[in-house]
């Protein structure tokens, strides 16, 4: 299997494009090159995967059958990708419409910057539009974008998002008051938020219309996500490519700036762990690091990635009774602990704050999931 991780890597390499990655080297039996399918489609690389494929020889190529399958799916991947941006352009549109200003995040801000926009596999769209919680929630509610909430039943509380609870357009979306869900430690997540919220003053207008925040405020956001995302559930391939493509957009003066308050922002651990995985798995030029990669813990976070899939939705416990899935959630960050104590401290003070001040909700309305309860947020 680590054979297989590694000629995984290199077809990765091969498709971002990587500095002195060549075809040769990626030589697989085609029970290999279903596995390697079957990795893609676990972390959501499928298109990435496919554009280092169109780079081998022929005779390196995956069998007809899978490369035919392959092939379409890619091109569903840059179907979609327009899609996307297409409705990402209506909401800016129709945020601006009433005044706000708007950022999508992530997904097709990202795919902006790869060699080949159509490649990256986006999913939801993450809007942040400016007005704070409340305007927001007035906003959409006014728009019929949410649903007027049922005053009979506790409402739920939003840190940094709003989920609509349908589709636009075919495709999912969150509107964000807040740039980011950012840390669980409260101290550094504060000032990691101050810095969001002033760099959102520098937004990019983009030739698909919609706009999307600076390199710098990506750097930071998206290292956040993935830290949070690694401690809780489980994080993915996908959101590492996004961060190699963004550091190779990055300037000097923008990777400085981050890397002199990785500490004071609570992510220099994680920046530790994905710098070893960017450099030693992926190819990333030493003079586009962050900060020193760490082994121990890079190696920890891959191996997690593998076993867990896009988000760690192909997790074992995924599809298990909800007893599994509830132990399978606690335990998650405790698995986490010395990757970061800190953070993974105030997880699970959070966490059973919520659990002890949800009882008496439980209790009055009986049918609520124990998921619902016990997830972390």
């Amino acid at each position: 299997m680590e054979r297989l991780k590694e000629k995984f890597f290199a077809l990765l390499r091969l498709g971002l494009g990587m500095e002195g990655q060549t075809p040769s080297g990626i030589s697989l039996t085609p029970e290999e090159w279903s596995a390697l399918y079957d990795m893609a489609v676990r972390q959501s690389v499928l298109g990435v995967a496919y554009a280092g494929i169109q780079r081998l020889p022929k005779d390196a190529q995956p069998p007809m059958e899978l490369a035919f399958q392959w092939a379409s799916e890619a091109e569903t991947i840059r179907g979609h990708n327009r899609l996307v941006n297409g409705m990402a352009t209506r909401l800016t549109e129709l945020f601006a419409a009433e005044g706000r200003r708007s950022a999508i995040l992530k997904g097709p801000a990202n795919a902006r910057l790869y060699p080949d926009p159509g490649m990256r596999q986006c999913g939801d769209i993450d809007i942040w539009v400016e007005g704070g919680r409340l305007e927001i929630e007035s906003l959409l509610l006014k728009k019929g974008m949410l649903h007027v909430p049922d005053s009979s039943v506790p409402r739920p509380e939003f840190y940094h998002h709003f989920r609509l609870p349908e589709p636009v357009g075919g495709v999912d979306v969150e509107v964000h008051f807040r740039p980011s869900s950012g840390n669980q430690n409260p101290f550094s997540n504060a000032r990691l938020q101050k810095f969001l919220e002033s760099e959102l003053e520098n937004l990019v207008q983009t030739d698909a219309g919609f706009c999307s925040p600076s390199v710098r405020f990506a750097l930071a956001m998206q290292l956040a996500h993935i830290q949070r995302h690694f401690l809780t559930s489980g994080i993915g391939l996908r959101q590492l490519l996004d961060y190699l493509v963004l550091l190779k957009h990055s300037s000097a003066a923008d990777r400085d700036f981050l890397a002199s308050r990785l500490r004071c922002f609570g992510l220099n651990r994680t920046a530790g762990a994905l710098m070893w995985i960017l450099h030693y798995g992926l190819g990333l030029s030493d003079s586009l690091l962050l900060c020193k990669p760490h082994r121990g813990r890079g190696f920890q976070m891959v191996a997690q990635a593998f076993a867990g899939g896009n988000f760690g939705l192909f997790g074992k416990a995924r599809n298990r009774n909800i007893v599994a899935w509830w132990v399978y959630n606690w335990a998650h960050p405790l698995r986490n602990f010395f990757f970061d104590p800190v953070e993974v401290f105030w997880i699970e003070a959070r966490y059973w704050k919520r659990f002890v001040a949800s009882i008496p909700l439980r209790i009055r309305l009986r049918k609520i999931s124990i998921r619902d309860v016990m997830a972390r947020n």
